[in-house]
């Protein structure tokens, strides 16, 4: 049975253009450009399209995501990886939760490869990779770390070290070779490059544009990129992100029934 599915999986994804645009239309709702090495955590809507954009390529956004209404319910990445048998994600790719739901849905994406296993730098890794820069030696310009970032944020939202989980890298892509070494890839993201994520239920999002923690380069450099927020279009029967594989058609199904039970139609 598993192999019968990983096929008609593999097929889809033939079918499916992984770089596919299928840009929102709708009225735009909010915009901000976020500088390198920034942070930002908002909770946006069932139905609000996120749409990340790296402005001059080679940007690197984590995320975290979280149940807005019960933030004990947070973004899974094991489950996410192996209900699809992927390694990263891209369109037309969802993101599960740990009880068994949909946090959002990959609706498009210029990039078509984001890393999920790598995690974020700490201070102490930043101060042995890039050296020391204060914010009393620099200003805004002084050398930040992913994992104070994302603590920054979460305590904004009454969440801590306890809440933080394995992260999103997009834009960044990461492959093994033959001995299991994960290898950064440099230049996988352009400028221009987006990607757009439809909310399945009210979600917290955190991110920050620290640099990855397997990207090479020894100067400390920093990309900006513009978020955007939109209404989603309405879902049909076709979705191409439920329909993608039997495990996000379930988690979907949960999702719609955790809706119709929570909340006042």
């Amino acid at each position: 049975m598993m192999k019968m599915e990983s096929k008609k999986w593999n097929e889809q994804i033939k079918r499916t253009d992984l770089r596919s645009l299928m840009t929102i239309q709708n009225e735009l709702l909010y915009e901000v450009e976020l500088t390198g090495a920034g942070m930002w955590s908002k909770v946006l809507g069932r139905g609000k399209t996120l749409r990340i954009e790296d402005l001059n390529g080679g940007a690197n956004v984590g995320m975290l995501l979280y149940n807005a209404d019960e933030k004990q319910e947070r973004y899974n990445m094991p489950d996410t990886l192996k209900g699809q048998q992927i390694f990263f994600v891209s369109n037309p790719y969802c993101l599960h939760s740990d009880m068994g739901r949909l946090l959002c849905s990959i609706t498009a994406d210029s990039c078509g490869w984001h890393d999920t296993v790598c995690g974020y730098m700490d201070a102490k890794q930043v101060k042995e990779k890039f050296g020391t820069m204060t914010f009393q030696d620099a200003g805004n310009h002084h050398y930040q770390n992913a994992r104070d970032c994302f603590l920054t944020e979460l305590g904004k939202w009454g969440l801590g070290e306890r809440d933080l989980v394995p992260n999103l890298n997009w834009f960044s892509k990461v492959t093994s070779n033959e001995e299991g070494v994960l290898q950064f890839v440099p230049e996988n993201s352009k400028a221009g490059d987006f990607v757009e994520l439809r909310m399945e239920m009210n979600t917290l999002v955190v991110l920050n544009t620290c640099s990855h923690p397997l990207n090479p380069e020894r100067e400390y450099r920093t990309h900006p990129v513009k978020l955007s927020v939109h209404q989603s279009p309405p879902i049909g029967p076709d979705d191409p992100c439920i329909k993608s594989c039997p495990e996000n058609g379930r988690a979907f199904t949960n999702t719609e029934d955790y809706h119709k039970l929570r909340f006042l139609s």
